[in-house]
């Protein structure tokens, strides 16, 4: 073997390290990528699994049709702090998925109906909030999330309990 084959070896193997290199960085890129959205996924079931939220929860949905902020008041302070709290947590989580950190598919799939009717129900509150105070960036990311829910369907989806009725666990 001569140096010439030698350095023809080299640049070949050099290349194929290189290109080896580029594939191992691709998948752990995507190894990356899914850790972070199964962290999102976590983080987003564990804030509405909390005490306050269920709470918060369990006095405003209950309410039928949309709310303004006068009707919300005369339920008690109890009712609006429960709108303040859920307005909230929408609101960061409208932003997380504007800013990509938490994929809508996610976020639609884990609370996407809930979110279109409780934004339904508070639309009203919200609105007659934004003027009292002249504030019209109030829960602008709620509302935002809401309508991406609302447009892409989720109220006329099939319930997974149908969709997926004869799914069963990878063995």
């Amino acid at each position: 073997m001569n140096l010439t084959t030698l350095s023809e070896l080299a640049q070949i193997l050099g290349g194929m390290a290189v290109l080896i290199a580029i594939v191992f960085g691709i998948a752990q890129i995507r190894q990356f990528q899914q850790q972070r959205m199964d962290a999102a996924a976590l983080e987003l079931m564990q804030s509405m699994q909390d005490r306050e939220f269920t709470h918060a929860f369990k006095l405003i949905y209950p309410i039928v049709g949309s709310v303004d902020g006068d009707a919300l008041r005369a339920l008690g302070p109890e009712h609006e702090d429960a709108a303040i709290s859920l307005g909230s947590r929408l609101e960061a989580m409208g932003l997380l998925v504007f800013r990509g950190a938490i994929p809508i598919d996610l976020v639609e799939e884990m609370i996407g109906g809930t979110t279109v009717l409780l934004w339904r129900q508070l639309r009203p509150w919200v609105e007659q909030f934004r003027a009292e105070k002249n504030h019209q960036l109030l829960f602008e990311w709620f509302q935002w999330l809401a309508e991406r829910i609302d447009e892409r369907g989720r109220l006329q989806q099939i319930p997974a309990y149908k969709r997926h009725k004869d799914w069963s666990a990878p063995p």
